[in-house]
């Protein structure tokens, strides 16, 4: 691989699009309406990449929409003339992806004979099917809101769109911008229930000498908190790897980054709850200006008899479900949508798994 600088890799997959795919798409099957957009798995999708995501699954990548009978007709003409006519290369990126060893994953790869490109030939109900488990270009159903990641909800509206001949890409994305008002009420809500249920331990987990513990669960309460402040913000939570990307473009990110980090690096529990503290009356506060609910007192306090400072955040799960008028929603239990109650990055990543789980858990009668 010859590249002279990292291109982005939905700059590239946008120039892919339009100096590589779209001739031979035309030439393949003129006059046949279709969109083309880079969305789904990929730290690309996100804004994420780096150097670093070329050694796999990345690279001059797209979708190409058709609609479901010209797939029939067409699919299979055009994948074959991609293969027979692409580039071997482009902007110094080979267009070939090779198997790498584990099942699925391919890595980018020099060849002489037709490429095996990673331009996939769909259509939109099969795609965001297989991507999120319903079609969201029809009703929302609770259920499908509740049993799909925020990850890969973030992987659908994020990304881009390079052109929307089908003009379904454009509303199946919008109807899945945010949650419905309710919904979101719900959520925050439990958000903030997850925070209740362990503040109290970072004290009492160091009273008895156990440090360790008591930073495993400052740990838990800093990755609470995070997701928080982005589900305020309107924005999906992605998992793991990239939570703490995603948060420093947070409009909290600058004050809280420094407490947070402090509360991660403190190495007696005094000090990390001292921290945590600031980071619940910050968080609290933000709560109060989005006008959701009556103010709450954001300031922290004893946990009841005990000498350990909490803000008691349930108090902010009970003004939050107080404003929630859906009566589906408010008789859900407050353990939240599948991200808030199941800790697998293999379950949710696996629209099949997550909706069994959540239906097993939360929308079963």
């Amino acid at each position: 691989m010859t590249t002279s600088s990292f291109i982005p890799g939905l700059d590239l997959s946008h120039r892919f699009y339009l100096e590589a795919v779209r001739p031979l798409l035309d030439e393949a099957a003129p006059g046949v309406t279709h969109s083309a957009a880079r969305l789904g798995s990929g730290s690309e999708v996100l804004g994420f990449d780096t150097a670093r995501s070329a050694d796999h699954e990345w690279g001059p990548r797209l979708q190409i929409f058709l609609r479901s009978q010209d797939v029939t007709r067409h699919g299979a003409r055009i994948t074959a003339l991609l293969s027979e006519r692409l580039p071997k290369t482009f902007r110094g990126y080979p267009t070939h992806f090779a198997p790498a060893g584990e099942v699925g994953i391919r890595v980018m790869q020099t060849t002489d004979g037709p490429v095996h490109h990673r331009v996939e030939v769909t259509d939109p109900a099969a795609w965001f099917t297989a991507q999120l488990g319903f079609d969201p270009r029809t009703d929302i159903t609770l259920a499908d809101w509740l049993a799909t990641p925020t990850q890969l909800l973030a992987e659908v509206t994020a990304g881009a769109v390079f052109h929307d001949g089908l003009g379904q890409l454009a509303p199946a994305r919008a109807n899945l911008n945010w949650y419905p008002h309710d919904l979101w009420l719900y959520l925050l809500a439990c958000q903030w229930q997850r925070v209740s249920q362990e503040e109290a331990f970072v004290g009492r987990c160091g009273e008895v000498g156990d440090e360790l513990g008591s930073a495993v669960v400052a740990a838990r309460l800093v990755r609470d908190l995070m997701r928080l402040c982005l589900l305020m913000e309107r924005r999906y939570p992605p998992y793991s790897k990239w939570l703490g990307s995603a948060f420093a473009r947070a409009p909290q990110a600058p004050a809280l980054t420094p407490v947070l980090t402090a509360a991660l690096a403190a190495t007696d529990w005094h000090t990390r709850e001292h921290h945590l503290a600031r980071a619940y009356e910050a968080v609290a506060a933000t709560h109060n200006q989005l006008g959701l609910t009556d103010p709450v007192d954001p300031t922290t306090r004893p946990f009841h008899t005990r000498p350990f400072q909490v803000l008691h955040a349930e108090r902010f799960t009970a003004a939050l479900s107080t404003r929630i008028t859906d009566p589906d929603i408010s008789s859900l239990p407050t353990i939240g949508a599948i991200d808030q109650f199941v800790d697998s990055t293999d379950v949710l990543s696996h629209p099949e798994l997550t909706r069994a789980a959540t239906h097993a858990t939360v929308c079963s009668p």
